[in-house]
């Protein structure tokens, strides 16, 4: 199989030579794949543009178009949705493929096509059903076994927090919204780092600021799970024993009318996750990712590596004190007639107290 490339290299050897003949886009990122498209579509015109899914036809039937002639275009390009189906039908039924698949399960006619394929005929296979980790990567990587023949893949990698940060700060600048580095690093977190989502909330942003500057406040106005950042700004506080900023998130969740007894139930889940990792001596956001993944409990990159800060401000006595205490602030918050703000209050204080030996 040929070295797998990154979009930015693709597309900078795509300018630069064209399309090549065939090509196969590997992995779930729809913001890069976006890029592609745009990029390869933008060389042909509407009526050289084909499209198929191989849920609904054979690769042979794809192969057939692409060596058959147009009377409208000397090159073309023709996209083909849910590569994953060509696979042979006994391997398709472990890769959860879709039963309906009118795949032939044999990848010789690719083989063959990409030997000899059709001049000014540019042919990408799109293959987004499953991920680069966790139980997906055994089917992703039968995925490529079976493509191997083609020899321009292209990883689509979900991005990290450093390199969607970079590219939510270029779609700001070329969006016209003035997003300072609270409000921008607070965008990329509350999404998970998933450009395809940011790229829209960015749009949005500039059309309701306009050419005032964007805010945190207006991220945690418009933008879906902004405020579930807000509770994980609370851990960060509280694992810097910061009282003052602590309570003052505390009021922000409390204007914002956050159910109390939920956001206790996060922190708890937070310290439990904190301590599992501490304890199995996970190292990062992706061992963290994997080893909670082995343990079957789903967890994307972002979450991970917010596991991972909290591993890093807490030391494990630290984090078994905090399971006690959000233990008894959920036991305070069931009693009759409870005061959920004060028993967070009284959380938050003993949790930022310096307490000797811990």
């Amino acid at each position: 199989m040929p070295y797998p490339m990154t979009v930015p290299q693709f597309l900078a050897r795509a300018k630069k030579n064209g399309p090549p003949p065939v090509t196969l886009l590997l992995g779930p990122e729809s913001y890069q794949r976006r890029q592609v498209k745009q990029a390869l579509t933008a060389d042909f015109p509407p009526e050289a543009i084909a499209a198929h899914d191989l849920a609904e036809v054979s690769l042979s039937s794809v192969l057939d178009d692409a060596r058959s002639l147009s009377l409208f275009a000397a090159e073309r390009l023709i996209w083909v949705r849910n590569a994953e189906a060509a696979l042979p039908r006994g391997r398709a039924a472990e890769a959860d493929a879709e039963s309906g698949s009118a795949a032939d399960g044999d990848p010789a006619p690719l083989a063959a096509y990409v030997k000899d394929p059709t001049p000014g005929v540019a042919l990408v296979f799109e293959a987004s059903r499953f991920d680069f980790e966790g139980d997906d990567k055994r089917k992703l990587e039968r995925v490529a076994k079976f493509y191997a023949a083609v020899p321009e893949t292209v990883e689509l990698r979900r991005l990290d927090t450093h390199a969607a940060r970079l590219e939510a700060e270029r779609l700001a600048a070329a969006a016209g919204a003035h997003l300072d580095a609270e409000a921008l690093d607070l965008l990329v977190e509350s999404l998970g780092a998933d450009l395809a989502r940011i790229a829209v909330e960015i749009e949005k942003l500039a059309l309701y600021a306009g050419n005032r500057p964007v805010g945190a406040d207006d991220i945690a106005a418009l933008v879906p799970d902004a405020r579930a950042s807000n509770i994980f700004a609370l851990v960060n506080a509280l694992g810097r024993r910061d009282r003052a900023r602590s309570l003052e998130i505390l009021d922000t969740l409390t204007r914002e009318g956050e159910y109390l007894p939920l956001a206790l139930a996060f922190l708890s889940t937070q310290f439990r996750m904190a301590l599992v990792a501490r304890e199995a001596n996970l190292k990062s956001a992706q061992h963290i990712q994997s080893h909670f993944s082995r343990l079957g409990v789903p967890m994307w990159g972002s979450r991970a590596e917010q596991v991972q800060q909290t591993v890093a401000r807490f030391s494990q006595p630290q984090l078994e004190r905090a399971i006690k205490l959000t233990f008894e602030a959920d036991r305070g918050m069931r009693d009759t007639r409870p005061d959920d703000r004060i028993v967070m209050e009284r959380f938050i204080l003993a949790l930022a107290a310096n307490q000797p030996g811990v």
